[in-house]
């Protein structure tokens, strides 16, 4: 989905379901400190797993983690620090897998949390490509706004490289 030459990602995809102001600070170039501690580790992660397989496949305006071939299809892996944001995360893959879908592409999807030794299964159903549908259509009205929506704390705030934006 684009709006105005701006195509949703998965990373806003992650974003709309942490904190909507995100959306908007992200789409609008404001990114969050990248000296934020949580940040330094997911991308020490990142380029520290799964050194075997094909990293940073770049697929139009995304990037997968990590692509998988398996005997039936392509698999996605999208790499984590931790499993306590599933939901934006689950969401963000099935994003991909419902792009790649778009595009004639078959494949499923694994959400990996190294650190903790885990690997969740996903699968694109006709129930959550409706899902990340209705979210594409909300982030886009979400990033036409003029300003983000007010600060609003919620649980994943005391840990949010963005804090400052919002509690300075």
């Amino acid at each position: 989905m684009v709006s105005d030459g701006f195509a949703v990602n998965g990373v806003l995809i992650w974003y709309y379901n942490i904190c909507k102001r995100q959306v908007w600070l992200m789409a609008h170039n404001i990114l969050p400190d990248e000296s934020h501690d949580d940040i330094q580790v997911g991308r020490f992660i990142h380029e520290n797993t799964f050194k075997r397989n094909d990293k940073e496949v770049y697929f139009g305006n995304v990037r997968f983690d990590v692509v998988f071939q398996s005997k039936e299809k392509i698999v996605i892996g999208e790499t984590k620090k931790s499993s306590w944001n599933n939901q934006a995360s689950k969401y963000q893959l099935l994003f991909y897998l419902k792009l790649l879908k778009e595009n004639g592409i078959e494949a499923s999807g694994v959400l990996l949390y190294p650190e903790q030794k885990k690997r969740e299964s996903i699968e694109l159903t006709s129930e959550n490509i409706l899902e990340v549908e209705r979210m594409q259509k909300e982030i886009v009205a979400l990033i036409s706004e003029d300003k983000p929506l007010p600060a609003e704390k919620n649980l994943y705030c005391k840990n949010c490289a963005y804090s400052e934006y919002c509690y300075a």
